[in-house]
């Protein structure tokens, strides 16, 4: 009887199996369609939250250059301006307030108005440029061209002669080079580092390409 059974087979069993079977593949399906539909939903915000941790690095970056450059500025100015050059390391790094009214190390001052208009185009592009920024080696470099080119635009804006015509504030005078600031120092450190980065090939967005 076992044997009959066996060959010829009840007429609930395949249907029960099926169902069974259904039943158990549904939830399979389900949950193979289910995976990547998580996976779309959360892989952009996992992306935009990568891009906010970027963002907040160059903007930390940019705000500790620009008060470190405008704290330095009011020091030099209250403590320096008008007085005999103090000697860091004998006559080769010395301390010494002139006021710039062109580019940075002393370059171009017949452009005054030019360069405040370059800086204030440069500090556009880098908040544009946040938007797909996925990079932590871009960020810390943006914000430093950042930090750097609020510092002396702050000058050109707000100090003597004019809006706009500012002389920027300079004190650091190595022996035989020209007198820069805080400001200058973090515009080419970022630029050097980006110069770096393009030679890896890496970009803002953190593709990495070779030529």
């Amino acid at each position: 009887m076992a044997e009959a059974e066996r060959i010829i087979g009840t007429p609930d069993t395949p249907d029960d199996s099926g169902e069974h079977t259904a039943a158990a593949e549904a939830p399979a399906a389900s949950g193979a369609s289910g995976t990547p539909a998580t996976g779309e939903r959360t892989a952009p915000a996992a992306q935009r939250s990568g891009r906010g941790r970027r963002i907040a690095v160059l903007f930390a970056v940019a705000v500790f250059a620009y008060a470190l450059d405008l704290v330095s500025k009011m020091l030099v100015v209250a403590k320096l301006e008008h007085h005999a050059p103090i000697q860091v390391v004998g006559d080769w790094l010395e301390l010494h307030a002139i006021r710039n009214p062109g580019a940075a190390f002393g370059f171009g001052a017949a452009f005054t108005i030019i360069f405040t208009l370059i800086a204030a185009a440069v500090i556009v592009v880098i908040v544009r440029l946040a938007r797909k920024l996925y990079s932590l080696p871009w960020a810390i470099a943006l914000g430093l061209l950042l930090g750097g080119a609020l510092g002396n635009l702050t000058d050109r804006v707000f100090r003597a002669p004019g809006v706009f015509q500012g002389e920027v504030v300079d004190f650091i005078a190595p022996k035989g080079f020209a007198v820069f600031n805080l400001a200058d120092s973090a515009i080419v450190c970022g630029g050097i580092l980006i110069v770096l980065l393009s030679f890896r090939g890496l970009d803002p967005d953190g593709t990495v390409h070779k030529d």
